[in-house]
């Protein structure tokens, strides 16, 4: 397993970037708008951490900045936790049996959402390409939220 980024929810994202960037020093390394859904996702990275982010994708803090929202309330600000796993399949499988829900199942072969027992949500992304459709992750439906 490896720890990949996580994730806070902005209202401003000029004021964000000024307090990470500018001030605490973090160092951008990727961004992502995205015009149809109306969110653009900022990914930053602690300067020691720059080279491996842009390599791996991780560890970094991801910005999501929802065009439409400007204030969270009841802790919404914080998204979740992500890690990329070996393989999705398994990693759920053994979740299940320990008795984790699986809040958000893995249809499509390469991400599914689980929670801690705090409500923690927690991403999981399948290690290289997505695997193919498989059941009973196919036909599975949503429980809860992530």
């Amino acid at each position: 397993m490896e720890y990949l980024h996580t994730m806070v929810r902005v209202g401003d994202l000029d004021k964000a970037l000024d307090f990470y960037c500018a001030k605490f020093g973090l160092v951008e390394v990727r961004r992502i708008d995205n015009e149809k859904g109306r969110y653009t996702l900022v990914f930053l990275a602690a300067p020691d951490d720059v080279e491996k982010a842009k390599d791996t994708k991780a560890p970094l803090l991801e910005l999501t900045y929802n065009w439409d929202e400007k204030e969270y309330a009841g802790g919404r600000n914080f998204g979740h936790l992500a890690y990329r796993v070996d393989d999705i399949y398994e990693t759920c499988d053994r979740l299940m049996k320990a008795g984790v829900t699986i809040n958000r199942p893995p249809r499509d072969g390469y991400m599914a959402f689980i929670r801690s027992p705090d409500g923690i949500s927690i991403e999981l992304l399948q290690k290289g390409e997505a695997k193919a459709p498989a059941e009973p992750w196919s036909s599975m439906q949503n429980t809860g939220s992530w």
